[in-house]
Order: structure tokens, then sequence, then C-alpha cells
């Protein structure tokens, strides 16, 4: 099962991995990732202690989606990663 969420939502309740997109409001590029923690991981990435993303601090939440299992969450992400992924958030007017 899977439900989706824009900056704003509110992650479903009963799921608990997550795939995610954020824009960095400094270089307006994106990063796309999973976690079991949506809130704990957005903190982490503005206060510098993820290595790939601390030089364009500081970031957004632009888009989510929720999972009930981990390898889900590693699927989504992938797909975000992937030419069809790039056009799908393309297609979402962030």
């Amino acid at each position: 099962m899977c439900s989706y969420g824009r900056a704003g939502s509110t992650p479903a309740l009963g799921t608990m991995f997550y795939a995610y997109i954020l824009e960095s409001i400094k270089t307006k590029s994106h990063y796309k990732g999973h976690t079991k923690d949506l809130d704990e991981r957005i903190k982490q990435h503005n206060a510098g202690q993820t290595k790939s993303t601390k030089h364009r601090i500081p970031w957004k939440l632009i888009y989510f989606e929720s999972f009930d299992t981990k390898e889900e969450a590693i699927l989504r992400e992938k797909y975000f990663k992937t030419a069809a992924g790039r056009r799908f958030i393309k297609t979402l007017n962030l």
C-alpha cells in the first residue's frame, strides 16, 4: 500500500517507511531518499549531518510517499532517481 503527500501534508498513519524528495532552498536541486522517520531525517539533512547534502542546506520537503515496507520505499526512491522518475517529479508542478 502507498499513500503520498506534498509539503505541508501530514504523513499517513499506520505506515512506517517513506520515500521522499527534498529541494535545496539554496541551489533548487533535489535530493531523493528513504527513511523510517521522515521528520527526524529532514532535521538531520538541515543540521548538516548528511555528507551528501550538507553543502546545499537548507532543505525543504516537497514530496513524500509512505509504504508498509522498507523494500517498497527503497524501490520508489530508486525510481525517483531514474529518467522516468525525474520526469514524474516535473509533472508534480512543485
